[in-house]
């Protein structure tokens, strides 16, 4: 038996990094997956790659800041498999800009996909949630949501912070039609967005700032998701899970 059977996940920013490793490991956790990106042609080879190993899952293509994809994500999830019970909303992108000279425009870039797209995605699945009888949504936010970190840019910061307010009020909200919402918190993690977001490609310059050693792994926030998603969680609702080597809770 999976921990995820007879659920229904619909995950966003799926085509690469930490959201490929959550949309494989929740369809072999026996989920059926609705997962979109605007990378499509990288989407399409991890729904190829699942869909040989067995897995139930579905590419769509996902501009989160765009209300009519994510209707159609939605409706897809309920039309092709009965339900929503799931969604992660992983989507997000950072800048190489450290301090305040970013334009308007890259704020309001930022902005839009981190902070409105976790919007957009909550208001769009919290109908169906509601007609399945509850369900859970795990929000990826950052710790430099928690922290004012200087290597993270300001618009980067806010807009996660954004995330994990949002998270506990929806949490708050919507509680009564068994509707769980929280939020997890990555540190360094081996991406792409890291190398992007720091300019290197040699991201592991940085795990001396981590107690534990190491840089974190996409599986280990998917196993972060999982928990969050599954029944194992029923009591969880509004909080914070923090997935990051230490580096929030050990000063030297």
């Amino acid at each position: 038996m999976g921990r995820l059977d007879d659920k229904v996940a619909i995950i966003s920013g799926g085509a690469k990094g930490q959201g490929a490793a959550e949309v494989e490991l929740f369809a072999a956790e026996g989920a059926k997956v609705v997962f979109g990106d605007v990378l499509d042609d990288e989407g399409k080879k991890v729904e190829a790659r699942i869909a040989e190993l067995g897995g139930e899952v579905e590419y769509v293509h996902l501009d989160v800041t765009s209300d009519e994809d994510w209707r159609k994500a939605v409706d897809l999830a309920e039309s092709k498999y009965g339900r929503v019970d799931i969604l992660v909303n992983n989507a997000g992108i950072s800048l190489r800009h450290q301090d305040m000279d970013i334009s308007n425009e890259d704020w309001d870039n930022v902005m839009d996909v981190n902070a409105k797209g976790v919007f957009l995605g909550t208001r769009h699945v919290i109908p169906a949630m509601q007609r399945a009888g509850g369900g859970s949504i795990v929000n990826i936010s950052s710790i430099a949501g928690i922290l004012g970190r200087p290597l993270a840019s300001p618009a980067y910061a806010a807009s996660k912070g954004a995330v994990r307010v949002f998270t506990k009020s929806t949490a708050g909200r919507f509680a009564s039609d068994g509707i769980r919402c929280n939020s997890i918190h990555p540190g360094p993690i081996d991406t792409d967005m890291i190398r992007a977001a720091t300019n290197s490609i040699r991201p592991e310059t940085r795990v001396g700032e981590i107690p534990m050693g190491r840089l974190g792994r996409v599986d280990d926030i998917a196993f972060g998701a999982l928990y969050l998603a599954c029944d194992e969680s029923a009591f969880v609702t509004a909080t914070e899970l923090v997935i990051d080597g230490g580096v929030t809770g050990i000063r030297p």
